[in-house]
């Protein structure tokens, strides 16, 4: 007996896409450059994990709308 939720052969669909796995990459990549960045440019460590959340959204909603649909 087969499943609803069944695809087939190959098994069960991934949990995430392969875009969406480039997408968080990108994005994970250039926000710790910038928290990196700042805190070698003498800022402290939570200000550098600040200014790398805000790259981090940032570069989310670029790459989004960047890498193809």
């Amino acid at each position: 007996m087969t499943s609803a939720s069944s695809t087939g052969p190959g098994g069960p669909e991934p949990l995430l896409s392969l875009r969406a796995v480039v997408v968080l990459l990108l994005t994970a990549a250039a926000g710790l450059a910038a928290g990196v960045l700042a805190h070698l440019a003498g800022q402290s460590p939570a200000a550098a994990v600040l200014v790398g959340g805000g790259a981090t959204g940032g570069a989310l909603l670029l790459f989004n709308s960047i890498v193809g649909r």
